[in-house]
């Protein structure tokens, strides 16, 4: 019986699931976007699924060679772009952090959509190029995919799919003018903070108007902006009415990297699955320097810093800053640190060009974690349980840092206002008070608490597009509606003509009553 009964739990553990062997088509964005996508990838590949990725021929951080998947080479961005230019960028930011609070946000944003609008250009001629070839577009359409699996931050992946009209599942964050909720969801401006605002959902009259001028600037920037880049694209390769925003919607399935521990509450959409920290795992072992260094820090334990992985743009006074107000901490201190060497380093901090940060993060002796606000480094953060000084630079990372201190486990300082002593007072008031790490390890706990992990539900979701060809019955009937219908303006007019056409009858009644009665007394006398 133990050897029928051994055998019959081998077959179960090793059944090929319903979908195992699709043929998936793989269409990611390059830097930090990349690294959710592979850790996805590996699991698909664990699975038996046939992966093919589409990369620039000059990508910083996709291989051209994997065991996991195949690889096409195409032109995304241009072939010269490179980290230089978000190093720029992150200069002019820092520099609009001068301006008032009401206003920087908006100079900010103006400052992405400048990017985004040559960014979109060349996009649109990278698409164009693609349906434009027939070898490539023969190639793709003879190798039967089953799927699209695409970050639409940038949306190549969603024009290919819905030229070959293939199933499309999300791996997203952010997309064209702002956070993928805005897009996919109902947004009422009065408590749901747009992207870039910097406000929570406890918002005064003011910050409501702050809100609604930048829900109607991302409109703006959607109709006006974004959308004419594609027009001859999508009037040369997609039926008449097609609109980028109408091919995003008419994705599957939208895996959303937050979480409502993390992100504010807000309205959502049956297709739409949220998966904020997928991404996490349990520490492993350090490295034996690694290990030693951190051991050495005794009771105070040890401060992580890392700035994420293409922005290298402080300057010499920041980062003469930071290193002056780390060397007077008692705590150890490991720092992610690429350029010439602070002449203020302390003996008790450690630069190096590379660490394994959830390694780091998820050690015992780490007390806190300085970072520049990135979603992955948040949701480390949040999954071990280690408090944050933000220092945000780029994006999403204000908002993501004002998350995190409305939630009381993060303190934010200003990059280019920062001083030794400001930071030096962040840094300590982290460390010391116990509020912090009590808050970020509350918030731990509710993020682990859940029925499956974000990486078994990132794949349920994946594989149940692809069991079942689609999932047209979660998309919304909201999105074929013109504007008027949506928000029922139609009916609000006929409403309205019909309440005036009462009280224009009952005028014109009264009227009459009241002539009459005036007519007889008039005979009366």
């Amino acid at each position: 019986m133990i050897p029928v009964f051994l055998t019959g739990l081998c077959l179960l553990l090793l059944r090929p699931t319903c979908c195992s062997g699709s043929n998936i088509l793989v269409v990611p964005v390059d830097g930090s976007h990349w690294i959710n996508m592979d850790v996805i990838l590996r699991e698909l590949h664990s699975r038996g699924h046939t992966i093919t990725v589409l990369r620039s021929a000059k990508s910083w951080y996709i291989p051209s060679n994997s065991s996991m998947y195949t690889t096409l080479n195409v032109r995304m961005l241009e072939d010269d772009s490179d980290k230089d230019y978000y190093n720029n960028l992150l200069l002019n930011v820092m520099e609009s952090r001068r301006l008032p609070t009401f206003i920087r946000t908006f100079h900010q944003q103006s400052l992405i959509t400048d990017m985004l609008a040559k960014g979109h250009e060349i996009l649109a001629r990278a698409v164009a190029l693609m349906l434009d070839d027939p070898v490539f577009m023969k190639k793709l359409q003879d190798a039967k995919f089953d799927l699209v699996l695409a970050d639409p931050a940038l949306p190549i992946g969603v024009f290919l799919g819905g030229h070959l009209k293939l199933p499309m599942v999300f791996n997203v964050r952010w997309i064209n003018s702002g956070e993928a909720h805005l897009t996919i969801a109902p947004t009422p401006v009065s408590y749901v903070p747009v992207s870039g605002s910097e406000l929570h959902d406890q918002m005064d009259f003011l910050e409501r108007t702050k809100n609604m001028l930048h829900y109607i600037y991302s409109v703006y920037v959607q109709y006006f902006i974004i959308n004419p880049a594609y027009s001859d694209l999508l009037q040369r390769h997609f039926p008449p009415g097609t609109s980028l925003l109408s091919l995003e919607h008419a994705a599957d399935m939208w895996l959303v990297r937050t979480d409502f521990v993390f992100e504010f509450p807000r309205p959502s959409m049956p297709n739409v699955v949220h998966i904020g920290g997928f991404q996490c795992k349990k520490a492993s072992p350090l490295p034996v320097e690694l290990e030693e260094f951190m051991q050495s820090s005794g009771e105070h334990g040890v401060v992580v810093m890392s700035l994420g992985t293409f922005v290298s743009a402080l300057s010499r006074e920041v980062t003469e800053a930071i290193a002056a107000a780390f060397a007077q901490l008692p705590q150890k201190v490991v720092w992610r640190f690429m350029g010439e060497k602070p002449s203020s380093l302390g003996n008790n901090t450690l630069l190096v060009n590379w660490l394994p940060q959830k390694d780091l993060l998820g050690h015992p002796k780490t007390r806190a974690f300085v970072a520049h606000g990135g979603t992955n480094g948040m949701y480390e953060a949040i999954y071990h349980g280690v408090p944050v000084l933000g220092l945000p630079l780029l994006f999403d990372q204000f908002d993501n840092l004002l998350r995190l201190k409305v939630r009381g486990a993060a303190r934010v300082v200003e990059v280019k206002s920062l001083t030794q002593e400001d930071f030096l007072k962040a840094l300590k008031d982290i460390l010391e008070t116990p509020s912090y790490r009590n808050n970020i390890q509350h918030l731990s706990q509710l993020h682990h608490d859940q029925p499956m992990t974000p990486m078994d539900t990132a794949i349920f979701w994946i594989e149940y597009v692809m069991r079942n060809k689609g999932a047209p019955h979660l998309q919304s009937a909201g999105f074929g509606l013109p504007w008027y219908s949506y928000y029922c303006l139609d009916v609000a007019v006929l409403f309205m003509a019909i309440i005036g056409a009462w009280v224009w009858a009952s005028i014109f009644v009264c009227r009459i009553f009241c002539c009459r009665g005036s007519r007889t007394k008039t005979k009366a006398e």
